[in-house]
């Protein structure tokens, strides 16, 4: 059970994520490099401390780093020696990379106490002000784990987030997550950019503009996300966003060298359908949510890392806990 949080910033994640808890009965303690959310916050219920060691000393089940990951060193080298008199205590954070956090955790000397974490949450603002609640429905969660992970910290965050937040969760290893979100996030934050980036560089950009509607909105909403707050995504997963981006510069240079040479037909063709599984997932999608059935399955003593990511790369999604070693789960995000 978990029935304190400590939460290090409330910017749009962490805000939204203290709020959420708040609002389902969980005592929430915060801490903010800045202190001007605060009223605002105490009024939501949320109790708000001057420092890190007075967050600490209101002995928090679980404290989430909800920082920016270029303050993760600074915040680890101030929580190192405060953890050590609150051994109890489960760290956690929210970070959208997952492998250089748990080598920074690690350098802190606080390997032992960490369990990863992200939330697939989010949108284009930032801040505490655009905080809410609300940001976190029907989300999915991951967890990354690796060989020595303590089962009880894990169960400590994967509670959290099941049964106080409300949400779904996988787990996966650090370089597993770290692929999939350069594919489903970081890749495609440079690809709207770069869009947005030749519709202000064209002439007749105020046309364009003007003929813009929903495809066009949908494919560049991330480009309007603070710039300095993508870039440093981005860079923080550097080797496998340039991985990805050469790989969809070939694809595209391949569909404009079908347009401009011959057997455009074959190409084109092959092109188009090359998605169909992801389309076929899509159109199901509403009626999978709706009509997935529930498994149970038990969780073995050793290896239960192994067995948690093999239900993650089956589409399988934990949705709750029926006891410490029993999940049951739903098919979700299998794609044929």
């Amino acid at each position: 059970m978990v029935d304190t949080v400590g939460i290090v910033g409330l910017g749009l994640i962490g805000g939204s994520l203290a709020r959420r808890l708040t609002e389902r009965g969980v005592r929430v303690i915060a801490w903010n490099h800045h202190s001007h959310p605060y009223a605002q916050a105490e009024a939501d219920g949320i109790f708000c401390k001057s420092t890190l060691s007075e967050l600490m000393d209101a002995e928090p089940d679980v404290v989430v780093l909800c920082n920016p990951l270029k303050a993760m060193p600074s915040i680890l080298a101030a929580l190192a020696p405060l953890m050590g008199d609150h051994p109890n205590t489960t760290l956690t954070d929210v970070g959208s990379v997952k492998g250089m956090v748990r080598d920074q955790v690690k350098a802190a000397a606080l390997g032992k106490c960490y369990v990863g974490a992200h939330p697939m949450a989010g949108n284009e603002l930032s801040g505490w002000q655009a905080a809410d609640p609300h940001l976190y429905d029907g989300a999915l969660w991951a967890i990354t784990v690796d060989e020595s992970t303590d089962y009880r910290r894990f169960l400590d965050v994967a509670a959290m987030i099941t049964k106080d937040v409300g949400n779904r969760v996988i787990v996966v290893d650090d370089e597993t997550h770290d692929k999939a979100a350069a594919m489903i996030s970081h890749m495609p934050h440079v690809v709207a950019t770069a869009l947005v980036n030749e519709l202000v560089a064209d002439p007749e950009r105020d046309i364009a503009t003007a003929l813009a509607a929903g495809s066009w909105r949908d494919m560049t909403r991330v480009a309007l996300t603070d710039p300095d707050r993508t870039r440093a995504m981005v860079e923080e997963d550097d080797a496998n966003v340039s991985r990805l981006l050469r790989d969809v510069s070939s694809r595209l240079l391949a569909v404009a060298d079908a347009l401009d040479g011959e057997g455009r037909d074959a190409a084109l063709t092959r092109f188009f359908a090359e998605g169909d599984p992801f389309r076929t997932f899509k159109t199901a999608q509403a009626d999978i949510h709706t009509h997935a059935p529930e498994r149970i399955v038990e969780l073995p003593g050793h290896g239960w890392q192994t067995a948690l990511t093999d239900l993650a790369r089956h589409g399988e999604h934990i949705v709750r806990f029926e006891t410490s070693r029993t999940v049951v789960v739903r098919e979700l995000s299998h794609i044929g």
